[in-house]
Protein backbone atom coordinates (compact mmCIF):
# COMPACT_ATOMS: atom_id res chain seq x y z
CA UNK A 1 0.00 0.00 0.00
CA UNK A 2 1.65 3.63 -1.23
CA UNK A 3 2.11 5.96 2.01
CA UNK A 4 0.63 8.66 1.60
CA UNK A 5 2.07 12.48 2.23
CA UNK A 6 0.66 15.28 2.56
CA UNK A 7 -0.06 18.07 0.10
CA UNK A 8 3.07 20.21 1.49
CA UNK A 9 5.65 16.95 1.85
CA UNK A 10 4.80 16.20 -1.57
CA UNK A 11 5.91 20.22 -2.68
CA UNK A 12 9.02 20.00 -0.87
CA UNK A 13 10.25 17.26 -2.93
CA UNK A 14 9.09 17.83 -6.30
CA UNK A 15 8.44 20.43 -8.22
CA UNK A 16 5.49 22.27 -10.64
CA UNK A 17 6.80 19.87 -13.15
CA UNK A 18 6.95 16.80 -11.23
CA UNK A 19 10.52 16.76 -11.29
CA UNK A 20 12.36 16.12 -8.03
CA UNK A 21 13.27 19.17 -6.39
CA UNK A 22 16.73 20.28 -4.28
CA UNK A 23 16.25 20.12 -1.04
CA UNK A 24 18.29 22.84 0.60
CA UNK A 25 20.17 21.70 3.69
CA UNK A 26 20.01 23.93 6.95
CA UNK A 27 22.67 24.19 8.97
CA UNK A 28 22.95 25.64 12.57
CA UNK A 29 26.97 26.52 13.66
CA UNK A 30 26.74 27.27 17.05
CA UNK A 31 29.58 28.31 18.87
CA UNK A 32 30.63 31.02 22.17
CA UNK A 33 32.98 33.03 19.61
CA UNK A 34 31.48 34.81 16.64
CA UNK A 35 34.31 35.79 14.60
CA UNK A 36 35.02 31.69 14.48
CA UNK A 37 31.38 31.08 13.70
CA UNK A 38 31.26 33.85 11.07
CA UNK A 39 34.37 32.77 9.38
CA UNK A 40 33.36 29.40 9.04
CA UNK A 41 29.67 30.84 7.46
CA UNK A 42 32.05 32.94 4.54
CA UNK A 43 34.23 30.21 3.92
CA UNK A 44 31.00 27.40 3.27
CA UNK A 45 29.53 30.28 1.48
CA UNK A 46 28.08 29.39 -2.42
CA UNK A 47 28.36 25.59 -1.03
CA UNK A 48 24.25 25.04 -1.61
CA UNK A 49 23.86 24.60 1.87
CA UNK A 50 21.77 27.21 4.50
CA UNK A 51 24.14 28.28 6.72
CA UNK A 52 22.33 29.81 10.58
CA UNK A 53 24.42 30.54 13.36
CA UNK A 54 24.40 31.99 16.88
CA UNK A 55 26.58 32.02 20.16
CA UNK A 56 23.24 31.07 22.69
CA UNK A 57 20.68 28.87 23.13
CA UNK A 58 17.84 31.86 22.57
CA UNK A 59 19.79 31.65 18.74
CA UNK A 60 19.59 28.64 18.33
CA UNK A 61 16.03 28.07 19.36
CA UNK A 62 14.82 31.12 17.28
CA UNK A 63 16.29 29.20 14.24
CA UNK A 64 14.30 26.20 15.05
CA UNK A 65 10.97 28.39 15.46
CA UNK A 66 11.82 30.11 11.61
CA UNK A 67 12.87 26.63 9.94
CA UNK A 68 13.54 23.12 9.85
CA UNK A 69 17.17 23.06 11.00
CA UNK A 70 18.92 19.46 9.89
CA UNK A 71 21.89 19.44 11.43
CA UNK A 72 23.39 21.29 14.64
CA UNK A 73 27.04 21.65 14.87
CA UNK A 74 28.39 23.17 17.80
CA UNK A 75 32.29 24.55 18.75
CA UNK A 76 34.02 23.10 21.98
CA UNK A 77 33.99 26.68 22.90
CA UNK A 78 30.86 26.78 24.49
CA UNK A 79 30.65 25.75 28.43
CA UNK A 80 29.71 22.07 29.03
CA UNK A 81 25.97 23.02 30.62
CA UNK A 82 25.65 25.67 27.65
CA UNK A 83 26.43 22.14 25.38
CA UNK A 84 24.00 19.79 27.24
CA UNK A 85 21.18 22.40 27.00
CA UNK A 86 21.75 22.54 23.60
CA UNK A 87 21.69 19.51 22.97
CA UNK A 88 18.35 18.80 25.23
CA UNK A 89 17.03 21.93 23.41
CA UNK A 90 17.26 20.22 19.80
CA UNK A 91 15.94 16.98 20.64
CA UNK A 92 12.74 18.28 22.22
CA UNK A 93 12.45 20.10 19.13
CA UNK A 94 13.17 17.91 16.19
CA UNK A 95 12.98 14.21 15.98
CA UNK A 96 15.14 14.86 12.43
CA UNK A 97 18.10 17.05 13.45
CA UNK A 98 21.51 15.32 14.19
CA UNK A 99 23.69 17.18 17.06
CA UNK A 100 27.99 17.40 16.27
CA UNK A 101 30.06 18.42 18.96
CA UNK A 102 33.66 19.47 18.10
CA UNK A 103 36.47 18.42 20.42
CA UNK A 104 38.52 20.90 22.48
CA UNK A 105 42.24 19.98 21.92
CA UNK A 106 41.78 21.03 17.56
CA UNK A 107 40.88 24.69 18.99
CA UNK A 108 38.94 27.22 17.32
CA UNK A 109 40.99 26.52 14.09
CA UNK A 110 39.82 23.08 13.52
CA UNK A 111 35.76 24.65 13.56
CA UNK A 112 35.96 24.88 9.87
CA UNK A 113 37.83 20.99 9.21
CA UNK A 114 35.21 19.89 11.67
CA UNK A 115 32.41 21.58 9.92
CA UNK A 116 33.60 20.37 6.65
CA UNK A 117 34.61 16.89 7.64
CA UNK A 118 30.74 16.50 9.08
CA UNK A 119 28.83 17.87 6.23
CA UNK A 120 30.91 15.79 3.53
CA UNK A 121 30.23 12.29 5.79
CA UNK A 122 26.96 13.51 5.89
CA UNK A 123 26.01 14.59 2.09
CA UNK A 124 29.24 13.43 0.34
CA UNK A 125 30.40 17.43 -0.11
CA UNK A 126 31.44 20.55 1.98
Amino acid sequence: MARKIAREQFLAFYDAEGSEAIMTTTVFLLGARANVIEDVRAQLDGSGIEIRSGTSLDELRAAFAEASVDHVIMGSGLDLEVRLRAVRAVFETSNGTTVHMKDWNSGPEGYLPFVQAVLGGLHGSS
